[in-house]
């Protein structure tokens, strides 16, 4: 077994793409939701919808399971994640940060994570020393996120 990646193929780039704009559209529906309840209406509205499109899609679908026995208990932890950053997001897209403010430093946030996460080998990852593209890619994020956020929207 190779210690390379397999090579990104393009329907790879056009799925990370795609799941962007969801993302995006899911922190407008959770923001705007914040503003007519509260924060934790706009996080269990989505997680039940979001359950129960899940379970409609198992029973549709009947997947089979790809490897057998129990997955490690920390992997039951995305939930909580995923309820913190729909809380989060919806009370930040609220503010003068607005929607793509919002998207910019949350993008710089996941790639610090994971860049650290890289680093330590966290969660069964290859442990993986970023190198100096990895560094540029993060100052150019969050030089790109300031930017939108301090000189973007016009006047």
């Amino acid at each position: 077994m190779s210690d390379m990646a397999p090579t990104p193929r393009f329907y790879h780039f056009a799925a990370a793409f795609g799941a962007g704009g969801l993302l995006t559209l899911m922190i407008l529906f959770n923001g705007t939701l914040a503003i007519y309840g509260s924060l934790y209406f706009a996080s269990w509205v989505p997680h039940l919808t979001g359950t129960v499109a899940a379970l409609t899609l198992l029973i549709i679908l009947r997947p089979k399971r790809v490897a057998a026995g129990r997955p490690p208990l920390w992997t039951y932890l995305g939930g909580v994640s995923g309820a913190l950053t729909v809380m989060l997001t919806s009370a930040t897209m609220n503010t003068a940060l607005a929607l793509s403010g919002t998207i910019a430093l949350g993008l710089a946030g996941q790639v610090m994570f994971s860049l650290f996460a890289d680093m330590r080998g966290l969660f069964g990852l290859p442990q993986r020393m970023p190198g100096a593209r990895d560094y540029l890619s993060l100052t150019l994020i969050i030089a790109g996120s300031l930017i939108l956020i301090f000189y973007g929207g016009g006047a």
